[in-house]
């Protein structure tokens, strides 16, 4: 079989994370230079922590064979739980902000939920795929129609795999990603061919528990509040979400210029991180930002192309999910930002600033290119 790389794929992400990395670079300055006297910390520290060992990863998943990492799937989520449970190990976790996310040893940190993303993603669609191949019929509707006892083996198990993820990253707590993985891991199941009430129950299921957390906890129940109206506390609760709506307003249609920013001078909250986009609207105006948008939209007819031409179901399956979640994460950032989805607290896929979230999206760009090679 004869093998073509994707080449719109690859520069498309090229694109994005150069920029990325330009825009980070530009942005990070002015607070590299506050806390650690040199403008270049932050993105030396991406660079390092981030982007290198990104691209080495991505290229180990761009080679390695689909059928060798099927196997090793188990394996990879296995040692990602483990490593989700050490963040509440003494001298080994690491609290910020009342959250338990990540895992210190020396000056290195990382955040064992981002990885799960992908290895998620790996193991529901290994599973599904074996479980589908071993009926030795031809989709779900013909478990259905064989036995309710197998659609009870297919659908309870994503229950209560669903569920293990669901109380890990209630503990941290860390919701906006169970979010993200959860709806992903829904999309992966729904496009497998499954019954639509199994779709519609988990749905259900899932709105009604993210209902409850978010009443239980008061500060996300203030990021609903504040989201519902922005101008209640413009100086407290509301802040982030104000500043980020003043920063776009202020970048008119073709922005102030890169580099030009007024909010990144510690007007607006995370600005590196959860709100880069409003930095992003505020230098390039809302003509950047329709590229920008329209980049991703071009990013998931690519991933979504790939996984129509992919003829084994471990990998159509693996790239609808690397597809989805990044395209849905990052329209969440974005929508979170302008301000029509309360602040989700998630990065803006290859801009925010954080080495985990970058290596895990450079593993799965790895991943997309590697299925599309072998189609």
């Amino acid at each position: 079989m004869k093998k073509h790389f994707n080449y719109p794929l690859f520069f498309l992400v090229a694109f994005l994370v150069g920029f990325g990395m330009l825009f980070l670079a530009t942005l990070s300055a002015l607070s590299s230079l506050r806390q650690f006297n040199t403008t270049n910390y932050y993105l030396i520290h991406q660079l390092i922590v981030g982007l290198l060992p990104g691209l080495i990863l991505g290229f180990v998943a761009y080679k390695i064979p689909l059928h060798y990492l099927k196997r090793m799937v188990p394996i990879f989520l296995f040692l990602n739980l483990i490593a989700l449970l050490l963040v509440f190990a003494p001298f080994i976790g690491s609290k910020f902000g009342g959250a338990q996310r990540w895992i210190s040893i020396g000056k290195f940190t990382f955040q064992p939920s981002e990885f799960l993303k992908i290895t998620a993603i790996l193991y529901l669609s290994s599973w599904i795929a074996s479980k589908l191949s071993d009926s030795r019929q031809k989709g779900w509707i013909s478990i259905a129609k064989k036995s309710y006892h197998n659609v009870i083996q297919l659908f309870l198990p994503f229950i209560i795999f669903l569920g293990v993820i669901s109380i890990i990253l209630y503990l941290q707590p860390d919701i906006s990603t169970l979010g993200i993985i959860g709806l992903t891991l829904i999309f992966i199941y729904f496009s497998s061919g499954a019954p639509l009430w199994h779709t519609f129950l988990i749905i259900i299921t899932g709105v009604a528990g993210l209902l409850y957390l978010t009443i239980k906890e008061p500060y996300r129940l203030d990021r609903w509040l504040v989201f519902l109206n922005p101008g209640a506390d413009p100086l407290g609760k509301g802040l982030q979400l104000n500043q980020s709506l003043m920063a776009i307003g202020s970048g008119g249609f073709f922005g102030k210029g890169l580099g030009m920013s007024v909010q990144k001078f510690g007007f607006l909250p995370q600005a590196m991180s959860d709100s880069i986009f409003a930095i992003f609207a505020e230098e390039t105006g809302i003509f950047g930002c329709l590229i920008l948008i329209i980049l991703f939209i071009l990013f998931a007819w690519l991933g979504f192309k790939i996984a129509k031409n992919s003829n084994d179901r471990f990998a159509k399956l693996t790239a609808i999910g690397i597809t989805f979640w990044i395209t849905f994460q990052a329209l969440t950032n974005i929508s979170s930002v302008v301000g029509i989805f309360p602040l989700s607290g998630i990065p803006l896929p290859f801009f925010s600033y954080g080495g985990s979230h970058l290596i895990n999206e450079l593993i799965g760009m790895g991943l997309l290119l590697n299925i599309s090679k072998n189609t």
